[in-house]
């Protein structure tokens, strides 16, 4: 059985950096998510919290670049306070890719716009809410290895993607 790697958020763990979880109260399906649950698919993991870092935290954003830029240590994620929290940050998504090669996972749904998870977009780094092209850490070091890293917006693409393999 093809498992998936999921943004333990997104399954309603409260591990977001404000405390939330991001199910609740959004247009995610969660209904087929909980189907993937109930079938034993779903491997969860919070790669920020999985880092060290707490919850709540202060939001963090990569300082220009994206993911791949901070693996390469070209540049950094900090806090608005100006702490750097590369180091959790990178941790975490090393983690991820231990689960995934683990259980040998070749998708994995996170959520847009994280500086660990954004497969698509993060924040620009100036927390002025504005976002930019890219994606977090913990994407770019999954799909470094080949793994298919999807948003929760795309999961009918993911389904289809599970009923083919």
């Amino acid at each position: 059985m093809q498992k998936i790697l999921v943004s333990a958020c997104l399954l309603g763990q409260p591990l977001r950096y404000d405390g939330r979880d991001y199910a609740s109260g959004s247009d995610l399906n969660s209904d087929m998510l909980a189907s993937w649950q109930d079938e034993g698919r779903i491997v969860s993991i919070c790669p920020e919290v999985a880092g060290g870092l707490a919850v709540p935290r202060p939001p963090a954003e990569i300082q220009g670049g994206d993911g791949g830029a901070v693996l390469d240590g070209a540049t950094v994620v900090m806090t608005a306070a100006g702490d750097d929290v590369s180091n959790s940050i990178v941790a975490g998504a090393k983690q991820a890719l231990a689960l995934c090669q683990q259980h040998g996972i070749a998708i994995a749904i996170l959520v847009e716009s994280s500086p660990s998870c954004g497969s698509h977009q993060i924040h620009d780094g100036s927390f002025s809410g504005a976002k930019v092209a890219g994606m977090g850490v913990t994407t770019a070091l999954l799909r470094q290895h080949g793994i298919l890293v999807f948003n929760q917006f795309q999961l009918a693409e993911v389904a289809a993607l599970v009923r083919s393999r």
